[in-house]
């Protein structure tokens, strides 16, 4: 079956880009930032929802400020994109940003990233105890709060479940580079990261080796994560890098070999990287792509020779013209 890139409706596309706040940052250029930093260990994780009047004066300020519904909005604008562009379905992927040293704003569990509204929103600390919001933490947000506790410039996360990156991941490869500029200026070398049951602590250490070098990440047999310094450029990081493995599954199914960005050429997208001040991470060695898969010779069944396959061969080949009604032609002599 052909492969292709899906859509959802130009017009919902566009409904959404509106939607997006005015402040909405795209990272270094010209975004407003939380200046954040966080440590420590996890504590016993609790994500029941904020109970009335459990939620601290601090923390209810905190979660009700300008910036904490600018932020809301943000983030359902960017869930209704990541379901849109099919990189999530059902209750899947979440999102969060870090909004104080100790505080993120995040989804909650089980409510589709299409139909977030700013009042779902939830809030928890840095151990994963839920300390404001009326619905219950997505269950995957220790995967969040480590790259937060590992990360000081990370002030976004977003999870999904892109198809055709997955495709990669549950084949335990990652995407070739230097094939396409865009891939390697937003994106670059990607990782994949081992697989552990979904929202365990396990599944959360598993970026531990590559998250300081790698805010773009395969999650083996599951989906990807970026981290970004703002919501929207970790979004844009998961459509750039789905995008692109589509295009290589695509490029692939037309049988010519991959055409490469020359190496000396690829220092000049590094430079175009830093220049749109995007963090030092992902660089490296191009990825190759994997060898050609050499097709094996069909195997003579035992205790055949090739003299007794060409005879079936031939055999076959009469029964089916005389079905067909067409005479076959005179045995060789």
């Amino acid at each position: 079956m052909r492969h292709s890139i899906r859509r959802r409706s130009p017009a919902k596309i566009a409904e959404v880009t509106k939607s997006i706040p005015k402040h909405s940052s795209v990272g270094r250029s010209g975004a407003r930032k939380t200046s954040a930093q966080s440590s420590g260990v996890y504590a016993p994780l609790n994500r029941k929802s904020a109970r009335a009047g459990s939620t601290s004066a601090p923390h209810a300020r905190l979660f009700a400020s300008p910036q904490a519904r600018a932020i809301k909005q943000e983030i359902c604008a960017v869930g209704r994109k990541l379901w849109l562009r099919q990189l999530v379905d059902g209750n899947g992927g979440n999102i969060s940003y870090r909004i104080g040293p100790n505080e993120v704003i995040c989804t909650p569990t089980m409510v589709s990233k299409y139909d977030l509204t700013p009042a779902d929103m939830c809030m928890v600390d840095l151990d994963g105890n839920q300390i404001a919001g009326k619905r219950a933490a997505t269950s995957e947000i220790l995967l969040h709060l480590e790259i937060y506790k590992n990360v000081p410039e990370a002030k976004s996360v977003v999870h999904c479940h892109p198809p055709h990156a997955t495709a990669y991941a549950i084949t335990a490869q990652v995407p070739a580079s230097l094939l396409i500029p865009e891939y390697d200026i937003f994106v670059g070398k990607v990782v994949l990261a081992p697989y552990e049951t979904p929202g365990t602590v396990e599944f959360a250490q598993t970026v531990l080796p590559h998250v300081r070098q790698h805010n773009v990440m395969l999650l083996k047999n599951h989906g990807a994560v970026s981290w970004a310094d703002s919501v929207t450029l970790a979004e844009w990081n998961c459509e750039v890098l789905e995008t692109y493995c589509a295009m290589l599954i695509l490029a692939r199914q037309l049988g010519a070999p991959l055409s490469y960005i020359p190496t000396p050429k690829a220092a000049d997208l590094v430079e175009l990287r830093k220049r749109k001040g995007f963090p030092d991470v992902n660089q490296g060695a191009p990825v190759p792509a994997p060898p050609a898969r050499k097709k094996a010779a069909p195997a003579i069944p035992a205790g055949l020779s090739s003299a007794d396959l060409e005879k079936i061969v031939e055999r076959v080949t009469r029964e089916v013209l005389q079905q067909m009604g067409i005479s076959p032609p005179p045995r060789a002599q």
